[in-house]
């Protein structure tokens, strides 16, 4: 009997039929913590956004960055709990498709795949960068990045439909190099390069683009989101994983607590040991980091350096690749997207997906040829992933509330504790989405055009509304094609006269 047979007291039978063929079961609990790890990615999570933070609150955004993995910790115990109950291909999407609905699933389906797509083009881009400073290329030109970025995302292909111990190999080197390069670098500043007290972590607050302290805090939330995303990526491959009842929940709490404390402590290195300036003036660069490094440890250590980072945005490609793959091959097996995506390769890896994934973030690339268009793509990243807790969490405690689902038959029992976490996790993260998308000309550049401000309203509203008429369109369509409206048209009529 495969997982989505299983039967449950709650749920309806699926409205499509689920196919014989199953993904194969190679990954262990280490494999699904090193995945979620490399997803989540402090190096590419915390680089990212450092030098914007430092530019727009001024400074005093490390509570900001605490107050986000804390609530973030409360949706992946929602996570948690689902996954320990279903362990299904697709994770979120597959949950709210069996809890909410067919619709409820496409929405969700729907926004999940947008999402973990511009979040991969976003990774591809910015690796593309590490990628060509490492061989030494220095071009700046948008168009130099974008293939650069093809050529990342090229090799996360290859990683993917290779033989997966390739994959576990490149996984498991990104997380001893996100150690080495995030927790090793921390530790050797904070213990001999710090120049400030620990008060330095608490103050500038409002002292940057943002008008005001209130101003620059919301908008720390809003960037600090960026750097506790993906532990969701363990529950996508949950049929591929080891006993995924006890297994998967482990693995989504340990990448995010795992990841939290390495982007916190490195965060409080970096602040304690650099001068604000210098970080306000490293971000006009595609590489802030770098030219800090080299100032405290020496010239040796830049091409270690990047070493250390190409290896851990590889490792963070690949694993947005297959997580994101797993999605759009669960959406196919269930009717939503075409069928052939939802074949397996011999090896049973659905490599069809995989080719998708990577071309449709290829064409997100093209956006790269214009350099203010990158944080639109960053911004609709995050918020759609936030769009997706909002989702699931929502979802969780819709069906929780009306008996829909019993979350005392999954392997995590959370008792009365379940509600009130599921129930604060909704409610942040339905605010941390308003307030990614809410418009900030200060955290722009200042020529910024008017659809760049307001980017994550217009694309999520513009794929909701597609997706709306999608699904209306295809039940007209099917209820005039249905037999009983077939046998009405050809039934004739009788005359009352």
């Amino acid at each position: 009997m495969s997982i989505e047979e299983t039967p449950n007291t709650f749920s309806r039978p699926a409205a499509t039929p689920v196919t014989g063929d199953k993904l194969h079961r190679s990954m262990s609990v280490w494999n699904s913590f090193t995945l979620g790890f490399a997803v989540v990615s402090p190096v590419v999570g915390l680089y990212a956004i450092i030098s914007v933070q430092t530019t727009v609150t001024g400074g005093g955004w490390f509570g900001a960055l605490v107050t986000c993995l804390v609530m973030q910790l409360l949706v992946a115990t929602v996570y948690a709990e689902l996954s320990s109950q279903f362990p299904i291909a697709g994770g979120a999407y597959k949950w709210s498709r069996q809890l909410g609905g067919v619709v409820t699933g496409q929405f969700a389906g729907v926004i999940y795949v947008s999402s973990t797509i511009a979040m991969l083009t976003t990774t591809a881009y910015t690796g593309g960068v590490w990628l060509a400073l490492f061989f030494g290329a220095e071009s700046e030109t948008g168009s130099a990045f974008v293939i650069w970025g093809a050529v990342f995302l090229l090799l996360c292909t290859i990683i993917n439909v290779v033989h997966v111990n390739i994959f576990k190999l490149v996984i498991t080197m990104g997380v001893y190099a996100e150690v080495v390069g995030s927790l090793g670098v921390a530790l050797l500043l904070f213990l001999f390069f710090r120049q400030h007290s620990f008060s330095e972590l608490f103050q500038h607050l409002g002292t940057g683009t943002a008008p005001d302290q209130a101003s620059a805090f919301l908008a720390a939330l809003a960037i600090a989101g960026w750097a506790f995303i993906g532990f969701d990526a363990c529950s996508t491959i949950a049929e591929e994983t080891h006993e995924p009842k006890r297994m998967v929940p482990r693995a989504v709490f340990f990448s995010l607590c795992m990841v939290g404390s390495v982007v916190l402590f490195n965060s409080a290195a970096l602040t304690l040991a650099f001068d604000r300036e210098a970080l306000i003036t490293a971000s006009a660069t595609s590489d802030p980091i770098t030219p800090v490094i080299t100032g405290s440890f020496g010239e040796w250590a830049e091409k270690p350096f990047l070493a250390i980072v190409m290896v851990a945005f590889l490792a963070c490609g690949a694993s947005v690749v297959k997580y994101t793959s797993r999605i759009v091959y669960s959406m196919a097996r269930e009717g939503n997207m075409p069928a052939v995506l939802s074949r397996l390769a011999p090896d049973k890896t659905p490599r069809n997906a995989v080719i998708c994934t990577v071309s449709l973030a290829g064409l997100g690339l093209l956006f790269g040829l214009n350099d203010g268009a990158v944080a639109t793509v960053i911004a609709f990243g995050t918020g759609g992933l936030y769009a997706m807790f909002s989702m699931t969490t929502g979802v969780g405690l819709f069906t929780r509330l009306t008996g829909r689902w019993n979350p005392a038959l999954g392997e995590l029992k959370l008792g009365v504790w379940g509600l009130l976490i599921n129930t604060v996790a909704f409610i942040w993260s339905v605010f941390e989405l308003v307030n990614i998308a809410w418009p900030r000309p200060y955290a722009t550049a200042p020529d910024a055009p008017w659809w760049q401000l307001w980017a994550v309203p217009l694309v999520l509203g513009s794929i909701l509304g597609i997706t709306a008429l999608y699904i209306l369109i295809n039940k007209l369509r099917k209820k005039s094609t249905s037999p009983s409206t077939q046998r009405d048209a050809k039934t004739p009529h009788r005359s009352t006269n």
